[in-house]
């Protein structure tokens, strides 16, 4: 995921640069290991064409009733409308899990194409955490039916 040219699957080429940073990768891989042990299968590539252009996942395995996302896609891959629809895929897989009933997300609050994505999905803020001088977070909600 650093930039090799042949992705984990079969056919699938990564980003000259790679997906994500070498310390971004390694929390989502501890976080994958974690879903996995849990038995929660909560882990994506976001795939265009035959290019891995980013990375979503819970955070998490769902508890009580909630369970928390995250999304990432490679800086040329930016603005082209994967990140919205990775999150209304996740939002397919959770709605198929009778564990959640609500999903969550952060977004900085500079990060206005990840609160756009999150907005087209359906969530609306929930509230603001953090310190204002080591970086506020918008809390994101979306209750499923």
């Amino acid at each position: 995921m650093l930039g090799r040219t042949v992705a984990p699957s079969q056919g699938l080429l990564l980003p000259e640069d790679g997906v994500d940073t070498p310390e971004t990768l390694r929390i989502v891989r501890d976080m994958t290991r974690r879903l996995h042990v849990a038995g929660c299968r909560g882990g994506w590539m976001i795939v265009s064409g035959h290019e891995v252009v980013g990375l979503c996942s819970y955070k998490h395995p769902p508890e009580n009733g909630a369970v928390e996302i995250g999304y990432g896609v490679a800086a040329p891959y930016r603005r082209r409308g994967h990140a919205t629809n990775a999150v209304a895929l996740m939002l397919v897989h959770a709605q198929a899990d009778p564990a959640v009933q609500r999903v969550l997300a952060r977004t900085e609050l500079a990060n206005l194409a990840s609160q756009r994505a999150l907005e087209r999905n359906g969530f609306v803020r929930h509230a603001v955490d953090g310190d204002p001088a080591e970086g506020e977070e918008i809390l994101w909600r979306r209750e499923l039916l």
